[in-house]
């Protein structure tokens, strides 16, 4: 039984969702399902615009049997070659031989990779090429590493439609819906929306902006993207979006906290702030990294513009489920925000010194002031440290120049770490015949505090 929508009087959509998979890609989350697009043009002659996923394909194949009736495949645009669109592109050519593959020379390469044989009919284009299906024209744009390298857009000039891929795509099944402005997008689709540019595309900023500029010239009437909605209406919102995240610009003046606590003492200075920050109007949000999954906070953080990183010290590291996200946030390029860090340490402090090392290989992340420190849990006291960080914030977030702080060395802890176990000695010089307690090392592997 067939289920396709009309997207205009001879362009159908053909896709599929998937609501059963628990993940995208094995990694990221999807409890709203997942949509799979495909197209088809009925012109003079007809197109098909890329394939589904295999977890979907009888009801695809359904759908493309019903649309075609009686006529021919004539082409078949291969967009990307990732095998959420291409999976069932071998049985497509096993079913439709008639057809020619259109398409770049690296996609005829991962076509031969993926399905073990190349297509009998090919048409490779390149970078403004141009291919006319009786009304229609259709030219073609490059949009390497928008996610993957062979990747493609088309731009038909009648209909002034845009095919993107990857690019503008969305997590979510569609529910019935097929274009954006059947829902209210902002309060149900936006979040998703971000979070698949974040964890999917957001690595490639510049690839992005490329693309944008090649089709900031054209007249665009509509987007069909391979994931989510299709864009019809507004189309400032989502090119104005993508702008925004390809240059790492947040969207929202205010503070996202991260943490990782392990027995509550962390958290605790976590929640602490976040009320000294929501008392000084300071848009906040918090997100516990150990229960979250990481795709969520990614995408918060791409979206915040001060960024709040607390985690206790692990195995003398930074806790795992921190070190985690830290380290895909690198990996995705997140740059040009604005940081404070909480650590902690019962014995051995050392998660702060760690997350600067991270955040000191990624581009224009700033620390807005010195780590706050805590052993164990807040000392008696020490909530004033956690005013004067979120002094520190809320005055950066207004554009002025806090208050200097005292002498920060005044209260700083002297003494040696042992670099083996952690154990600190305190004082200010440590006896040449000293002995760790804990792992019976010798004056020769401390070292100062930093």
């Amino acid at each position: 039984m067939h289920c396709i929508r009309k997207v205009t009087e001879d362009l159908l959509w053909l896709g599929v969702s998937d609501r059963q998979a628990p993940r995208f890609e094995a990694a990221h989350p999807t409890p709203r399902g997942m949509s799979y697009n495909s197209y088809l043009l009925l012109d003079e002659k007809t197109v098909l615009f890329d394939t589904v996923d295999r977890a979907v394909q009888t009801q695809f194949f359904e759908n493309l049997e019903y649309a075609l009736g009686e006529r021919t495949l004539d082409y078949v645009f291969v967009h990307h070659m990732e095998p959420d669109h291409a999976a069932t592109l071998g049985d497509l050519m096993l079913r439709h031989p008639e057809a020619t593959i259109v398409c770049n020379g690296k996609s005829v390469n991962m076509i031969h990779q993926f399905h073990c044989t190349d297509p009998k009919r090919v048409i490779l284009v390149n970078e403004g090429d141009s291919l006319s299906t009786g009304r229609h024209s259709f030219t073609f744009y490059n949009a390497p590493m928008v996610h993957w390298p062979e990747v493609i857009a088309s731009y038909d000039s009648t209909d002034r439609i845009l095919f993107t891929a990857d690019a503008f795509g969305s997590f979510g099944a569609l529910n019935g819906i097929l274009f954006a402005d059947e829902v209210d997008f902002d309060r149900d689709w936006l979040d998703e929306f971000r979070r698949y540019y974040t964890n999917i595309v957001g690595k490639y900023g510049p690839q992005v902006l490329s693309l944008l500029k090649k089709v900031s010239g054209l007249e665009l009437g509509m987007i069909c993207p391979l994931h989510g909605p299709v864009w019809r209406k507004n189309l400032d919102y989502p090119l104005s979006k993508y702008a925004k995240w390809a240059a790492y610009e947040p969207e929202v003046r205010g503070v996202l906290i991260a943490f990782a606590s392990v027995y509550g003492g962390t958290e605790a200075a976590a929640n602490i702030l976040a009320c000294r920050l929501a008392e000084r109007g300071v848009a906040v949000d918090m997100y516990d990294v150990s229960v979250i999954h990481y795709s969520y906070v990614l995408s918060e953080l791409f979206k915040y513009s001060h960024i709040v990183f607390a985690s206790t010290t692990y195995n003398n590291g930074i806790f795992v489920s921190m070190e985690n996200l830290l380290h895909d946030v690198a990996h995705h390029n997140l740059q040009n925000r604005k940081v404070a860090l909480i650590e902690n340490g019962s014995w051995a402090p050392a998660s702060g010194k760690l997350m600067t090392q991270i955040l000191g290989g990624m581009k224009n992340m700033e620390l807005v002031t010195a780590p706050v420190t805590l052993k164990s849990a807040l000392a008696i006291g020490q909530d004033a440290e956690l005013e004067a960080l979120a002094d520190a914030l809320a005055a950066d977030l207004r554009g002025e120049t806090p208050a200097a702080p005292g002498n920060q060395n005044e209260d700083k802890p002297k003494g040696f770490v042992c670099k083996v176990c952690g154990f600190i000695y305190q004082g200010d010089a440590l006896p040449g015949s000293f002995e760790c307690p804990i792992c019976h090392r010798t004056a020769e592997v401390f070292e100062p505090l930093a």
